[in-house]
């Protein structure tokens, strides 16, 4: 199998995150036990997450079961999973035909219905840890998160996903986990919150084609981008210079030993962007993934950019008009130094001109300039 699972901590031991890619494993699941696919969504989700969880346990033969019990079509899911990284898992009834949702999604909320979810763990003691929780979407994620606040006191934010072929295979699967740990600041909390307002759908970024090892050396190539620039310009050689690029308590990158010049790098599925000048810069790329268009809408739009956002036409060109006013606020707070300090639907645009950058079919790009 190419699926793996990797384990992280950031701000200094506030926050843990897991993430796991199961494609794989999904589509063994779905051909062993001949699932639907919105079965096959609902049990891979619920696998996924056990997997992650699985891991969270210390000692080498305990187990976690995950068991969903609804009044839908499904009928319940169990899910067993160990530390190692092994799980096994079926659905009560493996076939159901249901309606997509509302949004033309797999309707696994519908297919599990209303009722309870628990989290079994067998670590050793005489009696197992049985923590339960009421199904509050019938999603999967949101059930755990509400689990994990509500059973472990640990707040949480889950994501999981499957994204389906036509042919009824599986062609994306996947999630992630992340926790706070009870000495999280409130300033850490509040960043973490907004950039998981950010974040798109698990499947879209697993369909993205980048594994998390992929993301970072595309970081690394923008940095590369960015010495070869300055080198061609300046004739400076930042390859050669240690700690040459540093950052502002607010995440701002800079040069330690050149502060009379400015840049900024952005990266967007396969394309990698970099400004540079002698004054403040801030440049942003977004990839059009897939995302709910009137929900962004509300968090990036001002009231007379949302009042435009309503009277366009068509959903493409709704969804075109959104990621150019992203990229826009992005590169924005990028030249500020402001990052995610800042709510993107309350900014307002002062000291800079902008440029729209010629991108490819399905991208937009965005630099702004000091005046």
């Amino acid at each position: 199998m190419s699926d793996y699972m990797i384990r992280a901590t950031a701000a200094n031991g506030q926050v843990r995150a897991f993430a796991a890619t199961t494609r794989d494993l999904t589509e063994y699941a779905r051909n062993a036990h001949n699932t639907s696919p919105v079965v096959t969504a609902a049990l891979g989700r619920t696998m996924t997450a056990a997997v992650m969880m699985g891991s969270m346990l210390k000692g080498d033969k305990e187990l976690l079961t995950v068991k969903i019990q609804g009044d839908g079509p499904i009928g319940s899911l169990t899910v067993t999973a160990d530390s190692h990284g092994h799980v096994k898992g079926y659905a009560q009834n493996p076939v159901v035909l249901i309606q997509a949702n509302s949004i033309g999604k797999l309707d696994v909320a519908g297919a599990i219905g209303k009722g309870v979810l628990s989290v079994i763990k067998d670590i050793g003691l005489k009696d197992p840890y049985v923590g339960q929780t009421d199904l509050v979407s019938g999603e999967i994620a949101e059930d755990l998160t509400y689990y994990f606040a509500v059973s472990e006191q640990t707040p949480s934010s889950v994501g999981l996903g499957v994204l389906m072929n036509k042919d009824n295979t599986v062609r994306q699967a996947g999630g992630f986990i992340i926790q706070l740990m009870p000495d999280a600041s409130e300033e850490t909390i509040s960043a973490l919150e907004k950039r998981l307002a950010k974040v798109s759908s698990v499947t879209a970024m697993l369909d993205s084609g980048k594994t998390p090892e992929e993301k970072k050396e595309q970081s690394r190539s923008g940095y590369r981008l960015l010495a070869e620039m300055i080198k061609t310009r300046y004739a400076y050689d930042l390859e050669k210079e240690t700690d040459s690029v540093m950052r502002t308590e607010t995440g701002k990158p800079y040069l330690r030993l050149h502060p009379e010049l400015f840049f900024n790098i952005s990266h967007s599925g396969e394309w990698i962007a970099c400004v540079l000048g002698n004054v403040p810069v801030g440049i942003d790329i977004q990839y059009h993934r897939e995302i709910k268009l009137e929900q962004t809408a509300r968090k990036i739009c001002t009231p007379d950019e949302w009042k435009t956002f309503m009277q366009v036409g068509t959903e493409k060109g709704k969804k075109d008009f959104l990621f150019q006013i992203w990229t826009k606020k992005e590169s924005y707070l990028k030249f500020t130094g402001d990052g995610i300090r800042r709510e993107l639907c309350e900014i307002s645009y002062e000291g800079c001109r902008f440029y729209r950058l010629v991108m490819p079919e399905g991208y937009s790009g965005m630099v702004c300039v000091e005046n």
